[in-house]
């Protein structure tokens, strides 16, 4: 799976876990800064209180399941005291079955935080000694090698931390913090860290849970939050372009749809164009067009439900932060359970959501880029924005690489959710496959990140096109950026590293960057 994460500057250096839940923010720090995780106090305390509670269990003569009992399918056979480390050990080395290329690292890096997080909530009957290796391990940089195939959703994400569990007991493959390939032997030896001999419980505490697809829903969350304020940037570039109106996006109109999320993009709008000589041209207007084209006069409607969207997912990604996922489970006045919480489907359902909205809102875009290519809709711009049309093709081919990413996330867009194939001999007869959602939605990401780059790549060229006219202060500022990067108007050049370029801008938020510098903070 080919996706180029989205960097930002760190939120923090330092992280401290405790009882409660982290923040998607953490999440960032951790995944894609290398931000050290620290252990709060409160959070030892509630460790070494349940594990005291699994210890007494473990000399109880009656059977209590992932203590002195099998798993799954096996979860009624009663294991002697002599072979439960074996056990634990067995569990971990069969489920770390994946398949497949190597997931990425800031994914890897994010399952192991969460999973540290509801280690730490003292739910889960984990050692503190445990804990600490497995923090240390993600301090160090090691990162388990996890292969891309292997979860179903349920009970969570089983292969993908199995996987970081094995390289926890110094077993399997991992990357040392330069990326080196290793046993994890060598790697935690480096580190003067020792391989964990699993006791009773403790292989189910380190693979049970969602954390693979929560913790790449909170890195889409905060990239989607960057890439919709882009968007929203890339609409107005193309309103100058196109010599539309500003007018639709009045917040009187827009406040008769009381929308939350079209409000905002329709207020980004409004910025954009403020001040815009190339509006101004055309008020009151010789311009014949009473209306234009949904992809330009609706856009706040469509990325307003995009933004709405994902105010829903991060409310759903807020309480599994806050959640300990873990079967069983150590509960508040000290029982141990077996429950269903590590069933994925609130998790894998608003991925799905997720990646509906990205298919829609680079579908969108597209047709902005399509439309200031053709001379019969641009309103006297070039054919395909060509210097010498006939001779050089311009953008055209640019436009054919947008339309065959759209097609794409069209069918990324399927849900993954609606699936299910049993497993474990019928005990696990319904899963939420939402690994596969996540999966497909980092992809599906990485994809509107592109589309939206050939926009504001086209609209670029056209407002270069449309001189002497100038265009809004915002938009100047990004024809600035991206004219750092690649050349303007001129016969045809060789255009994917060009494509690449600005597809780097938009993923590391200078788009955002460069439009707030004039204007200030966008929504």
């Amino acid at each position: 799976m080919t996706t180029q994460p989205l960097t930002e500057q760190p939120i923090s250096t330092v992280v401290c876990v405790g009882t409660g839940p982290l923040a998607i923010g953490d999440v960032v720090a951790v995944a894609r800064h290398d931000a050290r995780v620290e252990i709060g106090d409160q959070a030892r305390e509630a460790v070494e209180a349940s594990r005291a509670i699994i210890d007494a269990l473990a000399v109880d003569t009656a059977p209590h399941y992932g203590i002195s009992t099998g798993f799954g399918a096996l979860a009624s056979t009663f294991i002697a005291g002599e072979q439960r480390a074996q056990l634990q050990r067995s569990l971990v080395r069969s489920h770390a079955a994946g398949s497949g290329p190597e997931v990425e690292r800031e994914v890897i890096r994010s399952l192991m935080l969460l999973r540290i997080s509801t280690l730490l909530t003292g739910r889960t009957g984990i050692r503190l000694a445990t804990v600490e290796s497995y923090v240390a391990l993600l301090n160090a940089g090691i990162t388990p090698i996890v292969r891309e195939y292997g979860s179903l959703g349920c009970s969570g994400d089983l292969a993908p931390l199995a996987h970081c569990a094995l390289a926890l007991m110094g077993e399997g493959e991992v990357r040392d913090a330069n990326g080196v390939a290793m046993s994890a032997a060598d790697a935690l030896e480096a580190e003067g860290i020792e391989p964990v001999v699993l006791a009773e419980k403790e292989g189910l505490a380190l693979i049970n849970g969602t954390d693979g697809m929560l913790g790449q829903l909170s890195l889409a969350i905060h990239d989607l939050r960057m890439l919709l304020t882009s968007a929203d940037i890339a609409v107005a570039m193309s309103v100058e372009a196109l010599l539309g109106t500003d007018a639709v996006f009045a917040a009187d109109l827009q406040a008769l749809r009381p929308q939350h999320g079209q409000a905002l993009s329709a207020s980004n709008l409004r910025a954009m164009l403020a001040g815009s000589p190339i509006v101004e041209s055309h008020r009151p207007s010789t311009h014949t067009v009473v209306q234009d084209a949904y992809s330009l006069r609706c856009s706040p409607q469509v990325h307003g439900a995009a933004r709405d969207t994902v105010d829903h997912a991060e409310l759903v990604a807020g309480r599994e932060l806050a959640s300990a996922v873990d079967n069983p489970v150590v509960t508040v006045d000290g029982r141990v359970e077996s429950n269903g919480n590590f069933h994925g489907a609130p998790v894998a359902y608003v991925l799905d959501f997720l990646a509906i909205v990205v298919a829609d809102v680079a579908s969108m875009s597209e047709r902005r880029t399509d439309r200031m290519l053709d001379p019969a809709r641009s309103h006297g711009l070039p054919a395909f924005l060509a210097h010498d049309a006939g001779v050089d093709s311009g953008l055209m081919i640019a436009q054919y690489t947008a339309a065959g990413i759209v097609s794409e996330l069209k069918r990324l867009a399927v849900p993954s959710s609606v699936d299910s194939i049993p497993s474990s001999a019928m005990q696990e007869d319904h899963v939420s496959m939402g690994w596969a959602g996540a999966r497909k939605l980092r992809t599906a990401i990485d994809g509107l990140s592109r589309v939206v780059a050939i926009e504001v790549m086209t609209a670029s060229r056209a407002l270069d096109l449309r001189a002497p006219l100038k265009p809004s202060a915002g938009s100047a500022a990004v024809v600035d950026l991206v004219r750092g990067e690649v050349e303007g108007p001129g016969p045809d050049r060789f255009l994917s590293p060009e494509i690449e370029a600005v597809a780097s801008l938009v993923r590391r938020g200078a788009v955002r960057d460069a439009a707030e510098s004039r204007l200030g903070p966008l929504n």
